[in-house]
């Protein structure tokens, strides 16, 4: 028998059976990852996150397959068809598309041409011819011909001549061929080896498909497609540009009837005794076999197969954009500081907002400082005074169009009243206008106009990035690969636990937590997190832990799964602060008796806390690796484990593209990294790319073990396309820009930038752009 799911999924996370069944058991009484990871290592043996998530997510396939498995023996086994060795290939069946190959001959499916043949009475030439090649197939054929007819339920019948009958014989055994689950998945093996992906342009659509003439003549190994050129593959044949078909790697040009048996062709073959040998029925046979592949078997492992491909480079897509979104919204906080931010634009102005140490909205404004009005120094006057009035110390500007300028306009703000000893920042505004026109921005700042609702979002995503990126839907601030063209469910799900992962790594302060902070901390609902919202509101803010049990509907398992991530900041027992969750205060309390100290002295003590042994307390219910977390966070209680606040300063007199020349070195942010490399704001409008192979001296498999979003890095530029604005950067320092005229030759796709601006959803929107690099990043900042 095949192996438990508990068994199953130890041996793939490495890990013991009795951890699995303790996680599993632990996510069914409705615990979630963070707090299973956190605070019930004991019980997993200290499986982590990222185990956790893998463990919560093969449990759903497997429990999944479970179903599928007993609905496929209950149908067979209504139709008394199922045999014992049938049974067993079931039950030994490891994955879905084994048991979709054992089931597809019992699957309900509509009437074949070869149950039609079965039904005329055919089935037994069928077997003759393949039992006895010696048989010569017309003359065997004669003898089951009969004269048409209709039956009662409205199905012609009769077989009419030799050739129909033949005809029959072979729909028969090519079923029987395409439906046998060993040679299935034979097959299929051979072809992912032997696979090729192949496109070309649909005859016409030269001009209207220019964003993907990568692929007008374009053919690879279906084993090597990397995601991002599967789905730009895939995208092109949706919108009806490319032509995509999938072929073996021995056929060049389509194969001819006449041909001898290709690789697959001749396993049909081998695997029902069919050889040519010159008798009667070989060539009959051997054409039967042809048959079955072309017509049957390649047909249904070219929909399978390619299905696959899309399926995993989704599933890669979907990593990248978790990856990206973690590093955001763990990027360094600017902390509680007054901020003005800036929401850069043209004609309509540059939007206003200051706030305050809290995040709370004190003042805003309009200001018209670019085109047409060129009100540069009135606008630098009222910016002047706001950071006066506010004692505003951070100016964050979006990077969005006018972005430059604005933050020009920042910069002699700086010179001209260097006493107010501000700090100028470049913020991605992603999300920005999805926050603005939202109903939580319309509640939260129910008389601000729309467009100066994007402006709090963005200074307020600098005092804290995590806190305010909460409110925006994941899928749009805008750090993915194709995120529209993927399984948007299956996307919701990885960005939704990223998110509830970050946000229960920091911790939250329950007394100034929006609603939709809360409802990602473990355990607590949209509905909840709005409760206790309301409750503080009404009842003021929340004196200790044991305060929130008051609120409605948060009940004792609620408190169990979110204590220890909420903060209570001020509360009479310092434990409050601390990721220390309630259930552990006795055990605190036992610590600090046998010492005798109280809680003030110890909290910070870190030379004190290091002499503690965790094993002289451990008892039933707590044990070593807890122990050990809660003289951690005794040391350091509430620590933030996001990075010092830091910034790039930009190159002075380099503010366009322009403005480039190779061999410069530059600061600059990471804004994105993709399977290929990864994009750097460098302070001109355009960001620019360093190649997966231009990330390091030595070689790198992933971006995001080199780098990672927000991240602060210095790059050489190599070479500046002004006029396609495309800019090639490495942050191997050492290289040296080509010669003029030379190309910039990286290890893998020359052209990967250019594929960026095929990606729905950061850059699919105006796809006649596809060429520029600028306009790539120009959509994927929207």
């Amino acid at each position: 028998m095949l192996p438990t799911i508990e068994q199953r999924l130890a041996v793939e996370l490495a890990a013991k059976p009795v951890q699995v069944a303790a996680a599993i058991a632990l996510l069914d009484e409705g615990a979630t990852v963070p707090f299973i990871a956190r605070y019930r290592k004991e019980a997993t043996g200290g499986l982590d996150d990222i185990q956790l998530r893998l463990l919560e997510e093969r449990l759903r396939y497997l429990r999944e397959l479970e179903l599928r498995r007993g609905a496929i023996i209950a149908s067979i086994t209504e139709q008394n068809k199922m045999t014992p060795a049938l049974l067993e290939a079931i039950a030994l069946a490891e994955d879905k598309t084994r048991l979709e190959d054992l089931y597809l001959p019992y699957k309900q499916k509509r009437r074949t041409k070869a149950q039609i043949a079965i039904e005329a009475g055919l089935a037994p030439l069928a077997e003759a011819l393949l039992a006895d090649p010696m048989l010569a197939p017309e003359q065997a054929a004669g003898a089951y011909l009969c004269a048409p007819f209709t039956t009662d339920d409205g199905n012609n019948g009769g077989v009419a001549d030799v050739k129909a009958a033949l005809d029959g014989a072979r729909q028969i055994l090519m079923e029987r061929f395409a439906e046998d689950a060993t040679l299935l998945a034979a097959l299929r093996e051979y072809v992912r080896e032997h696979g090729v992906v192949q496109s070309k342009v649909v005859e016409g659509k030269q001009d209207e498909g220019e964003k993907f003439a990568d692929y007008f003549d374009y053919a690879e190994n279906l084993a090597s497609v990397p995601s991002h050129r599967a789905l730009a593959l895939l995208r092109g044949r949706r919108e009806g540009m490319l032509d995509v078909i999938l072929r073996l790697d021995t056929e060049v040009e389509k194969p001819k009837w006449d041909a001898p048996l290709n690789p697959c062709e001749g396993r049909i073959a081998a695997r029902f005794g069919i050889k040519q040998q010159g008798r009667p029925a070989d060539k009959w046979l051997a054409d039967t076999a042809r048959w079955t592949w072309r017509v049957k078997s390649f047909m249904h492992l070219e929909t399978e197969l390619m299905g696959a491909l899309r399926e995993k480079a989704e599933l890669d897509a979907i990593n990248v954009f978790a990856l990206n979104l973690k590093a955001l919204l763990l990027a360094a906080p600017a902390g509680p500081r007054a901020t003005m931010g800036l929401d850069p634009g043209l004609r309509t102005g540059v939007k206003v907002a200051v706030v305050d140490a809290t995040g709370k909205v004190v003042d805003t404004a309009v200001i018209y400082p670019h085109q047409p009005k060129n009100d540069w120094d009135g606008a630098l006057h009222l910016l002047g005074q706001l950071a006066a009035r506010h004692d505003v110390s951070l100016i964050s500007i979006g990077n969005g169009t006018a972005s430059r300028e604005t933050d020009k306009l920042a910069q002699d703000l700086i010179k001209q009243r260097p006493e107010l000893k501000l700090t100028k920042i470049v913020v991605s505004e992603a999300g920005a206008s999805v926050y603005s026109a939202s109903e939580f921005a319309s509640r939260e700042l129910p008389d601000m106009d729309v467009s100066l609702r994007g402006a709090v979002s963005i200074a307020r995503r600098l005092q804290d990035p995590l806190a305010e990126l909460v409110k925006i839907d994941p899928k749009s601030i805008g750090v993915g690969q194709y995120q529209h063209d993927v399984s948007q469910s299956q996307l919701a799900r990885a960005l939704d636990a990223v998110v509830e992962d970050c946000v229960n790594a920091v911790g939250v302060d329950v007394n100034t937590a929006s609603a939709p902070l809360l409802a990602r901390v473990s355990g607590l609902s949209s509905a909840v997190a709005q409760s206790i919202v309301s409750y503080r509101d009404a009842k003021g803010a929340f004196a200790s832990r044991a305060a929130l049990k008051a609120v409605p509907r948060l009940g004792e398992k609620t408190f169990e799964q979110a204590a220890g991530f909420l903060r209570v900041m001020g509360s009479s027992n310092r434990l409050d602060a601390s990721a220390v969750h309630p259930e552990s205060y006795p055990l605190v309390e036992k610590i600090l008796a046998d010492i005798k100290k109280d809680l003030k002295a110890v909290i910070g003590d870190g030379a004190l806390l290091k002499t503690l042994q965790p094993a002289r307390y451990a008892d039933e219910r707590f044990g070593v690796p807890t122990i050990t977390d809660i003289l951690k966070e005794l040391e350091k209680p509430g620590r933030d484990p996001r990075p010092e606040f830091t910034t790039a300063t930009f190159k002075d007199g380099v503010e366009a593209i322009r403005d480039l020349r190779p061999d410069m070195i530059l600061e600059g942010v990471v804004t994105n990294v993709a399977a290929f490399g990864a994009f750097v704001d460098i302070g001109v409008h355009q960001d620019g790319l360093v190649h997966i192979s231009a990330l390091s001296n030595t070689f790198v498999k992933d971006p995001h073990t080199v780098v990672k979003a927000g991240q602060v890095v210095k790059v050489k530029v190599l070479e500046v396309d002004e006029k396609r604005k495309r800019i090639a950067l490495t942050m191997r320092l050492t290289d040296s820009a080509p010669q003029p005229g030379a190309k910039v030759e990286q290890r893998g796709d020359r052209n990967d930038a250019k594929r960026l601006a095929q990606h729905p959803g950061q850059a699919a929107r105006a796809p006649e752009a596809a060429g520029s690099m600028a306009a790539a990043f120009a959509k994927l900042k929207r």
